[in-house]
């Protein structure tokens, strides 16, 4: 062992970030070390200490407290101390002692850390590797960006998000029935861009009421923490700063933009509506994406647009990326659906009177569409009218086709294809139906007439009380839903049940704070629970999935039919694994038992999702109100039967009117089966949790088994980071399945994607741990007595986000071995076949050998180099070869594509263009840089 010296220059093996250690004395077993860079003092025992001596070699480029740099050629030792003698930068020769080295040299390289000892177990080593490995296969999936939503796996959701993610800028308007899941879509959209790089600043726009679903529905589902911004907030914001200002004693300056200092915003459409000044803070503040929902709340005509329909607009014309929730199209009117056009493609859609001469042109086309769909005979005039819009020679052939019985169906294929590449909104518009999307449980509804008055004083007087009590002990276990209009009345229900009947339920209102929600939500939904009820108000449940639940009680119902539709949308989900059974207690001769049956005989609307309700509800108002005012029974039967026959025709009507074309074309759905396919498979064989468990126990997380692919998770006392990455100090319930993730919100579902994952990720490759290790171990092929060194080289490609290069050349690992003899094993040694023989070395002994070795070991490392940048030459040829088909094979796409199709804009294809040659720039200026060394000994 090398003895201590006062003067010389050691660094801690262990806090390598205090610099270079000074040895201040060294007596009577005991070692002072002052580390200057810090001004830490440390005193170790010397025969024990987790100390290495800094010994530069020749050829090394070493730095003065002053700042200068020599480079090494000759040492000279002198009583223990080091004189380094080099050339500075002006080739003058310069001698440096050791005491004047720089205080704050660290070693973070991997050989300057393996000659210096520093040294991690070889378990971090393979951590390092495998986190390299997982992060080039996550960059080079086809649906990075879709595995992180806490979503089920349905197909027009999956596909709309990875239709429009991709592209250079969506501007794009959802319009899915009701049920269908429009939020989750522009969620699945904004996570794709956000995980991708394509798009960081994100302002969403939504009614009020709306507010606080939008917050619980992107933190829940997609793990994106979006601010609410307000004038509450505005006001507090400048009166910190003016205060702050007070403070300094400085002139107060402006109001500060609190819209500058967030990333992703969420306000609502009233906010804007009443502050007009914020309008303009928002438009100044620059957005990469602007969402807006219930976008046909924008009121416009030619003449007289609404104020909230030209922020909008503003907000448009100066944001890249644009997307309107709205209702379907057929619900609009023309009118109201080519202005939310206009505010998607204002160059195209510039005219209403044009608009309706092209919509006039398309109908022809339209009619076959709809024949070719239903299989029927094309007649001549749809024929005609094919050829005249469709401008390729093997269109006449398709149509001969049609007639021949073994070629009809490929032929008829083809001609649907040709018209989906022809049709004039459909990379604009997006609109799915119930008709169409599949996997929604039948209902059954089932009504409770009750004799009795009904008495909000005292709750256990209302007839409903005691039909409530009976209905839940018949349930015999079932958890049951309850919705009723207002906040107290939930919570009366709750207090009354509770306090009379012992009956455990929890409660769920707009008055409760997020974290009181989530511990009433978690509480229902544990199935060890004792409450077998949730009580919701009308608003309180924020959209949250109900979908384990399929008994649904109606309290009270509410004049609106969409609302009622909504309540039911809470189970009536996709995917929904049982019959959905609908109770309705309600008082004769009341307001309930009217509204009852005209929902369901006049809407059918208990049984079945009725498209015209409300059509039907804002047309028969003043009836409705007038008979509900005088609870007057005796024209009911005559109003009932109208509004069934209203219904029947305005459905009718709107299917009539439905662009089958479009449906189509908003789910092609072999694509989305692909997606979904890799998806599924990529959770088979992720081996997720498996691999965070190493990172746990690595770091020092404790981690205790739950239940089947459910896991407890909390920081230890021996964590070795201050914060574990997204961890809370209590800890948190994780699942890896997403079925249980979907059943269970209160759990976090753990993907790829989540960024407790991606973080810990970070936090692995971003350090130098794991990159210096030294392992004894065996293995049937070496001899014993052995030294090899195992490289963990990695291929850099940095280049801008949007050229998403990951897909071709993510930073890859390049693994190499190499013997002592410079011989390359890498091609018959796997890094698993590494085995750690169990043999404790003494460390002191090995530095020293590594030390005496250096010179060869460089030789090893630069034979090791030779071979990494071999297989590099190889990656970055493959890569630019899979670049250029892929984006040549694109602009090709595009090209023919825009010959029929006007919402292919130019620009889009020079993007395209200019996208290929950065890409292949960038990637042939791929570098390659040593990550990680491993020194092996065999046993």
């Amino acid at each position: 062992m090398e003895n201590f010296i006062p003067g010389q220059r050691w660094i801690s093996n262990t806090e390598s970030e205090l610099g270079l250690g000074l040895i201040l004395e060294a007596a009577y077993n005991r070692v002072t070390v002052l580390f200057l860079a810090t001004g830490e003092k440390r005193i170790y025992a010397s025969d024990n200490s987790p100390l290495t001596r800094v010994k530069f070699s020749v050829g090394d480029t070493i730095e003065a407290i002053d700042g200068a740099k020599i480079t090494v050629h000759h040492l000279v030792e002198n009583n223990g101390l080091i004189t380094y003698i080099g050339k500075n930068k002006a080739g003058l020769e310069v001698r440096l002692e050791e005491m004047e080295l720089n205080h704050h040299i660290q070693f973070n390289k991997p050989q300057d850390r393996l000659f210096t000892g520093q040294f991690d177990p070889p378990s971090w080593f393979s951590l390092r590797y495998e986190t390299w490995r997982r992060l080039r296969e996550h960059h080079q999936s086809p649906v990075k960006g879709l595995m992180g939503g806490r979503t089920s796996l349905i197909a027009h959701q999956i596909y709309i998000a990875h239709e429009c993610a991709n592209r250079l800028a969506p501007r794009i308007m959802l319009a899915d029935e009701v049920g269908l899941g429009k939020t989750i879509e522009a969620g699945m959209i904004l996570h794709h861009r956000l995980i991708n790089g394509l798009s960081s600043r994100i302002l969403i726009i939504v009614p009020e009421t709306l507010l606080h679903q939008w917050l619980v529905e992107m933190l829940r589902r997609f793990n994106l923490r979006f601010s609410i911004i307000d004038e509450e907030r505005c006001r507090n914001v400048n009166l910190e700063n003016e205060l702050a200002d007070d403070e300094a004693g400085e002139e107060p300056g402006e109001n500060e933009d609190v819209f500058v200092n967030e990333q992703l915003v969420l306000c609502s459409q009233s906010f804007f509506s009443r502050y007009p000044n914020r309008q303009r803070q928002a438009l100044e503040a620059g957005w990469d994406m602007v969402i807006v929902d219930e976008a046909h709340h924008l009121e416009w005509s030619e003449d007289h647009p609404s104020p909230e329909y030209l922020f909008i607009e503003q907000l448009g014309l100066q944001t890249p990326s644009l997307i309107l929730l709205t209702a379907t199209p057929e619900q609009l009117g023309k009118l109201s659906h080519f202005a939310r056009l206009r505010l998607l493609d204002p160059d195209r859609f510039y005219s209403y009177s044009r608009y309706l001469e092209d919509e006039h042109l398309f109908e022809p086309v339209a009619k076959a569409a709809q024949a070719l769909l239903a299989e029927r005979t094309l007649t001549e005039e749809s024929a005609a009218a094919l050829r005249a819009l469709v401008k390729d020679d093997n269109v006449e052939g398709l149509l001969k086709n049609l007639s021949h019985p073994e070629k009809s169906a490929h032929a008829r294929a083809q001609l649907i294809n040709v018209l989906l590449d022809h049709h004039g909104t459909g990379r604009i518009l997006f609109r799915n139906s119930r008709h169409t999307v599949q996997g929604f449980p039948d209902r059954e509804r089932y009504g409770y007439a009750l004799e009795g008055r009904e008495n909000r004083d005292d709750l256990e007087q209302d007839p409903r009380f005691a039909w409530l009590v009976d209905t839940i002990r018949q349930f015999a276990g079932d958890k049951a839903l309850l919705i009723c209009k207002e906040a107290q009345t939930a919570i009366d229900l709750e207090e009354t049940l509770r306090n009379r009947t012992g009956i455990a339920a929890a409660v769920f209102h707009e008055g409760m704070t997020i974290i009181e929600r989530d511990r009433a939500a978690a509480y229902f939904a544990d199935q060890e629970s004792s409450a077998r009820l949730l009580i919701c108000s009308e608003i309180g449940s924020e959209g949250r999935n109900f979908q384990f639940v399929h008994q649904l009680i109606l309290w009270d119902l509410p004049a609106n039919p969409d609302l009622l539709q909504q309540r039911i949308g809470r189970l009536d989900r996709i995917g929904q694994k049982h019959i959905i059974r609908i109770h309705v207690p309600y008082l004769r001769g009341s307001e309930q038992e009217l509204l009852f049956r005209w929902y369901d005989e006049g809407l059918n609307v208990f049984r079945h999702n009725n498209t015209a309700a409300q059509h039907v509800a804002d047309e028969l108002a003043g009836e409705l109100s007038s008979l509900l005012a005088a609870r007057d029974f005796a024209p009911l039967d005559a109003f009932i039967a109208h509004t069934r026959e209203r219904s029947a025709a305005i459905e009718a009507e709107l299917h009539q009117g439905r662009d089958q074309l479009l449906e189509l074309n908003s789910c092609r759905k072999e694509v989305a089966d692909q997606y979904i396919d890799a998806l599924q498979r990529h959770e088979r064989q992720s081996h997720l949790w498996q691999y965070m468990e190493d990172v746990f126990e690595s770091y020092g997380v404790d981690t205790e088994f739950h239940s089947l692919d459910c896991f407890i998770i909390k920081p230890s006392e021996h964590l070795r980071i201050s914060h574990f990455p997204n961890l809370p100090e209590d800890g948190m319930t994780i699942t890896i399945d997403r079925s249980i993730a979907l059943a269970r919100e209160d759990f976090q579902f753990l993907t790829m994607e989540h960024p407790m994952v991606l973080g810990a990720m970070d936090l692995v490759i971003s350090s130098e741990t794991g990159n210096a290790s030294i392992n004894v171990i065996k293995h049937p092929s070496l001899k014993a007595g052995q030294f090899l060194l195992e490289c963990l080289f990695v291929v850099e490609c940095s280049a801008p986000p949007e050229l998403q290069l990951g897909r071709f050349l993510p930073h890859t690992p390049i693994r190499v071995l190499i013997d002592q003899n410079k011989q390359d094993l890498t091609d018959t040694i796997d890094h698993d076949d590494l085995i750690d023989a169990g043999v404790n070395f003494d460390k002191s002994k090995i530095v020293t050998f590594i030390n005496n070795q250096r010179n060869h070991l460089n030789q090893m490392l630069g034979a090791a180099e030779h071979r990494a940048k071999t297989d590099m030459q190889t990656l970055v040829q493959d890569a630019t070869r899979a670049m250029l088909e892929s984006l040549a094979e694109e602009i090709k796409r595009m090209m023919r594509l825009q010959k029929v199709n006007p919402s292919i804009k130019p620009e889009e294809i020079e993007h395209l263009k200019e996208m290929t040659m950065l890409a292949h720039d960038n990637i042939e200026s791929a570098e390659l840089k040593l990550d990680a060394v491993r020194f092996i000994i065999t046993n």
